[in-house]
């Protein structure tokens, strides 16, 4: 039996002694047990680490094989529990999961872009972002009302800027609705 089987035996271990001759066998077991030696490497040397802080009582116990295997073994376990947590987050994610929304046409999003900032940011937060009118206030630090007011001004803009672009269709300033009048009433060009 060696001063590392018994406690109390023998004068305090040396770190880098103890640390050369475990270290190796640490992490064959290691990768042993779990079948990834990149798993065994990092757990073995988390552990090390860990037996580093704790050596000056760890070296006086004659005992640090025992300790230094079981916070290995603990964070290899950790590392499991971890990783089946991730994988049941994952499983669920991709359960829900919702096809994104088709993108718009390109000459869409070339009318948006030609509106000024503000009132390109509050329409892409209420109609792409999908946010409530509050929220969008919320989130451009304005007042409700003057985002309605952005809004309102914008859709208009966007009316007149799409209005060349789709001439069969009539967008009221409310964008929510998109009235295709039927030719009867239709004015004469």
């Amino acid at each position: 039996m060696t001063s590392t089987d018994r406690p109390g035996t023998g004068p305090p271990l040396d770190f880098a002694d103890w640390y050369a001759r475990e270290f190796p066998r640490l992490r064959s077991t290691l990768a042993l047990v779990t079948g990834d030696v990149g798993v065994a490497e990092e757990a073995t040397a988390e552990a090390f680490a860990r037996a580093l802080v704790h050596w000056p009582r760890l070296s006086r116990t004659g005992a640090p094989n025992g300790w230094v295997y079981t916070v290995a073994l603990n964070q290899v376990r950790s590392g499991w529990r971890r990783l089946a947590t991730e994988r049941r987050w994952l499983a669920r994610q991709r359960a829900g999961h919702v096809a994104p929304p088709p993108e718009p046409d390109p000459w869409l999003w070339d009318a948006v872009a030609r509106l000024g900032p503000r009132a390109r940011t509050a329409v892409a937060l209420r109609y792409v972002a999908d946010l409530s009118e509050a929220e969008v206030a919320e989130a451009m630090n304005l007042t409700r009302g003057a985002v309605a007011s952005t809004l309102h001004k914008a859709r208009a803009r966007l009316a007149v800027l799409l209005a060349d672009h789709a001439p069969d269709r009539v967008l009221s300033p409310d964008i929510s609705t998109d009235v295709r009048p039927d030719a009867s009433t239709r004015s004469p060009r």
